[in-house]
């Protein structure tokens, strides 16, 4: 009795430690758009819960979060209260959700890079940035990837 009771907690520790592991957020996307659901696909398998709001309207979504055009990409993740634009790999959301940077108030990677996450072709792989960006649209290299 004592062991099958060992056993169930354990399993519910282990159930409970998943769950809390889960980083919710929400992604806007085109309806027509193939390498955002692609990218979401990435996030859910690096530990994400992404709510897809699909929209026609990305331009004022973008706007309100702060993003310039030469930061923009094709969908738009809010996480823990933080932008992030892109194809930006889920590892480097991971890192920068752990800093929690003062001034930046996210990441993207502008345009659409061969390679990044999403935009896996045929072994194609573009050199690609990601960058941080500040309320003021100043941004600073985060990482490299493709090199």
């Amino acid at each position: 009795m004592k062991f099958s009771h060992l056993v169930a907690v354990s399993l519910l520790s282990v159930s409970s430690l998943s769950m809390a592991s889960t980083i919710k957020g929400t992604n806007y996307q085109s309806p027509y758009c193939g390498c955002c659901g692609a990218w979401v696909e990435h996030m859910e398998e690096n530990g994400f819960d992404l709510d897809v709001v699909k929209t026609n309207e990305m331009a004022p979504i973008k706007i309100k979060l702060g993003l310039t055009p030469e930061l923009a990409s094709c969908h738009t993740a809010q996480i823990d209260g933080y932008t992030f634009e892109g194809h930006v790999p889920a590892a480097e959301i991971k890192k920068f959700l752990a800093k929690k940077p003062k001034r930046a108030i996210g990441l993207t990677v502008p345009g659409m890079p061969m390679g990044s996450p999403g935009m896996e072709q045929n072994g194609v792989e573009q050199p690609y940035e990601v960058l941080a960006f500040d309320k003021n649209g100043k941004t600073m290299v985060w990482s490299r990837h493709n090199q």
